[in-house]
């Protein structure tokens, strides 16, 4: 199989590579000026919001390496070889989701909103909300399920508490008459 060396040194290219293909690319738009793309590149660039997808092609080639390896595993170098040298081809394709994913946040924002995204997010507080938010919206979902938790109990027995008060007046009445 591919080694985590070679699939670091693959995982590199592919992102130089992509990155480069994303200028040439990107004047091929749809309908979105030049200068409102370039908000959104940005944009995406301060949030990262494609750097999860720098794994896809990895993947895949680790997945499809495997699997024809299974199959011929007397091959396994060739197929290793080969699968990465066709993967490094397509690498240049990671440009076309780069230019989708700028195409769609152009249409969702208008560029003076992509600017601000992007000063918010390229400044430290923003840095840091894009990695301590994860962790605080963890936390603060832990903190509601306590506090759910907490509610219903207090809800349940102060309900109880209020109809044991509605119910229970008649019976000693009813006992003290009996005497």
């Amino acid at each position: 199989m591919i080694s985590f060396t070679r699939m670091g040194r693959f995982a590199s290219i592919a992102v130089i590579a992509g990155s480069v293909m994303l200028g040439a690319v990107s004047a091929k738009a749809q309908d979105v000026p030049a200068e409102h793309l370039q908000a959104a590149r940005e944009a995406i660039s301060a949030l990262g919001v494609t750097d999860r997808f720098d794994a896809i092609l990895p993947n895949i080639v680790d997945r499809l390496a495997a699997q024809l390896i299974q199959a011929y595993p007397n091959l396994q170098d060739v197929i290793s070889a080969k699968v990465e040298e066709e993967a490094l081809k397509l690498a240049a394709r990671r440009a076309d989701l780069e230019r989708e994913a700028a195409v769609v946040y152009a249409n969702a924002f208008t560029a003076a909103e992509l600017n601000e995204i992007s000063a918010f997010y390229g400044s430290e507080t923003g840095k840091k909300l894009l990695k301590d938010g994860p962790i605080a919206t963890r936390e603060l979902l832990k903190a509601a399920d306590i506090w759910t938790a907490g509610i219903a109990r207090d809800l349940e027995q102060q309900a109880n508490a209020s109809l044991l008060a509605v119910v229970q007046p008649e019976q000693p009445a009813a006992e003290a008459a009996q005497p």
